[in-house]
């Protein structure tokens, strides 16, 4: 009674209220711990805590409701409010869960109920950014808050990134759905922000986060909502080794940046076995026997190492490595199989690969750019 009449909705009220501040935050550029922030900036705020926070509910009740459709005992969705009250960034929240406490049976069910919730917060999200590209400020609006580009006219970004300080500057990445918004929706090129600023375009900044929440759920891994549609499609077996060969290469992806930073032997041969030890951590829930564990993980990092050899321009994305170590040391890498195994219809094997459709359009190798 207390989780669904009080907890519930106090975690979506303080949810609602740190990323109303975390969006006022990052629209004006001001941080409430060292500038404050006004009543006006706050109010500006909801342009972004009220889509991001909608896709996010969307994304929850989508799963909640099929799981009511199948008689399961579940909760309603907890939210994870998360802000640092202007002394570091946050986007006001850490997304949110629902908690199924009910055997899942079937190969159907997994994957009805994992499919459920971004597809639907998909739809919206597609709402959100048609609206954001189609509706974008004039070039004055950026003046608002950096007065000091307004020297440089339209083309400040050519001048005000140069001298930046290295670290100074958060960037969003891309994807190819913002990338298709771009340049095929938008009539005026001049008015799409530089990545430096899209943190200040609060539908777009909403847009590009459900992006990459969507993205992360969909990953094709063990219990995540990619993992119940992998499972549904092609079954436990296959899933499993799939599941293994497509993790492996997220990690491989995700190191590669690592590499960029150590040119010097020695420093090298003091990395090289503290990175296979923490690949070895990675797998070795995955893994039974402590043999294959290590070749796999040497077989990774000579991969890397070869790769950034041969083509040192090549880039990967090391804030991938963390949420990795999430998957293979806590989530788990492979889907617990169903007590029914029946394969699905044609109808959601359809739709199983449109999902997997999405995810490729909403993925961005580098989110997020320091």
């Amino acid at each position: 009674m207390f989780k669904k009449y009080i907890l519930h909705p106090l975690l979506f009220l303080v949810t609602f209220l740190f990323t109303t501040m975390a969006g006022a935050e990052w629209i004006t550029g001001k941080a409430f711990a060292f500038t404050g922030l006004t009543w006006n900036d706050i109010f500006r705020g909801l342009d972004y805590s009220i889509p991001f926070l909608a896709i996010l509910t969307v994304h929850e009740f989508g799963h909640y409701f099929v799981a009511k459709y199948y008689h399961l005992k579940v909760s309603l969705p907890y939210y994870i409010p998360v802000w640092f009250f202007g002394i570091g960034p946050s986007i006001g929240t850490m997304g949110a869960f629902i908690q199924i406490k009910s055997q899942l049976n079937s190969r159907k069910e997994f994957f009805d109920v994992g499919i459920a919730g971004p597809l639907a917060g998909f739809i919206l999200a597609l709402g959100v950014i048609y609206y954001g590209f189609t509706h974008l400020p004039p070039v004055e609006y950026i003046y608002e808050i950096h007065p000091e580009y307004e020297q440089y006219g339209a083309a400040y970004p050519k001048y005000v990134y140069q001298d930046l300080p290295e670290g100074t500057s958060l960037s969003m990445g891309t994807n190819l759905l913002f990338e298709f918004f771009k340049h095929y929706v938008v009539e005026d090129a001049s008015l799409i922000p530089p990545p430096e600023e899209m943190i200040h375009y609060p539908i777009l900044l909403a847009g590009f986060l459900a992006c990459f929440f969507t993205a992360l759920n969909l990953i094709p891994v063990g219990q995540l909502d990619g993992g119940h549609i992998l499972y549904g499609l092609i079954g436990y077996k296959k899933s499993k080794v799939a599941s293994l060969v497509f993790f492996s290469l997220f990690i491989y992806f995700a190191g590669l940046g690592l590499f960029s930073f150590h040119d010097e032997v020695a420093y090298l041969l003091i990395y090289s076995p503290l990175y296979i030890g923490f690949l070895y951590l990675v797998y070795l829930r995955t893994l039974k026997d402590p043999m294959q564990i290590v070749l796999l993980s040497v077989g990774i990092y000579t991969a890397q190492f070869l790769t950034k050899s041969f083509f040192p321009l090549l880039e990967g994305y090391q804030g991938w490595l963390l949420f990795a170590f999430i998957i293979g040391r806590f989530l788990g890498i492979y889907h617990p199989t169903a007590r029914y195994d029946e394969p699905l219809d044609l109808k959601r094997q359809i739709i199983g690969w449109i999902s997997l459709i999405v995810f490729v359009i909403c993925f961005s190798p580098t989110p997020f750019i320091l």
